[in-house]
């Protein structure tokens, strides 16, 4: 990319988008497109298809989904699937139209098999059943990273999937119900911290390994890849290391001062067992992460004291 080049970031009001949009600016690309949802439904395909007829962009960071944890999932299953299904492929197809000259998909690691082996490759897309919690959003993410590969083989196009593991950060979800498990601790410790509350009640039993990458390295791996990456084969984006959901737990509650006793409901689901992915690609590439879990938890704690806590 030059760096006067017309950069359209898809979803930048959210945790992702948000993240590549100051990476961007950082390193000095200042031709961005950006678009609410109010002045783009990305849902629409005739708002999409005029946008991208009208501004032509050059690139494009599809970081634009519909996302949630365990519960939000389970409750919305149909609307998952579509509106990500509608959004993604109205965004592939109007850029490929219009001439784009390259796109990157983001996904997750929640497409690879419930049971894949560990660490989880790239080529492992495919080869076994996904996790039922979240089925309909991998599905979703499979189509989006597999149109992107059809339209290369077809018409020679040049778009990339990158696939993260769990993320947090700034500009994170901490809706109470429907947020993923990081968040969703950070807000619940603090709020438990605040009531003097003697006990903190945590889905399933806490044995569930999990991998969690701040999500400004995923920016700086996504500004690099869109910079040095071609190929239909997905990229991987995570630490290569993992914690136990109850460590995770404890670790969080450490950092916010929750001094409380933390219990497990083990009538509520646990997820997926293990889920580490292989990020020897990206290391090859020569990207690799910066930030370590306890300094990012306390990033984000510190951008939820400021940012979040006073809209509730």
């Amino acid at each position: 990319m030059e760096k006067n080049s017309k950069i359209y970031v898809a979803g930048h009001c959210g945790m992702v988008g948000s993240a590549i949009v100051r990476e961007l600016k950082r390193q000095g690309y200042k031709n961005l497109l950006l678009r609410t949802h109010g002045e783009l439904d990305l849902c629409r395909q005739n708002e999409v298809e005029h946008f991208f007829k009208r501004e032509k962009p050059e690139y494009v960071f599809l970081a634009a989904a519909k996302v949630g944890g365990i519960a939000a999932n389970q409750e919305a299953l149909a609307d998952f699937m579509y509106e990500n299904m509608l959004l993604e492929m109205n965004v592939i197809h109007s850029a490929w139209k219009n001439g784009c000259r390259k796109l990157e998909f983001l996904g997750s690691s929640c497409i690879y098999p419930r049971m894949a082996s560990q660490p989880i490759q790239e080529s492992y897309l495919l080869t076994g059943g996904l996790e039922k919690t979240n089925e309909a959003y991998a599905l979703a993410k499979i189509s989006g990273l597999k149109y992107c590969e059809f339209l290369n083989r077809q018409y020679g196009t040049d778009y990339i999937s990158i696939m993260p593991t769990n993320l947090y950060g700034p500009n994170d979800n901490y809706h109470p119900a429907f947020s993923h498990v990081m968040p969703a601790l950070i807000r619940r410790f603090h709020e438990a911290k605040e009531a003097d509350a003697p006990y903190v009640t945590c889905w399933g039993d806490g044995s569930p390994l999990r991998e969690f990458l701040y999500v400004e390295d995923l920016a700086e791996l996504c500004v690099f890849l869109m910079n040095h990456y071609s190929g239909n084969e997905t990229v991987n984006a995570g630490t290569g290391k993992e914690i136990t959901i109850k460590d995770l737990a404890e670790l969080v509650a450490g950092i916010v001062g929750y001094a409380g006793e933390i219990r497990w409901d083990i009538s509520k689901p646990n997820g997926t067992p293990r889920k580490l992915l292989d990020v020897s690609k990206a290391k090859g590439l020569g990207w690799t992460y910066k930030t370590e879990l306890r300094d990012g938890i306390r990033l984000a704690y510190k951008d939820f004291l400021k940012n979040v806590k006073s809209e509730y």
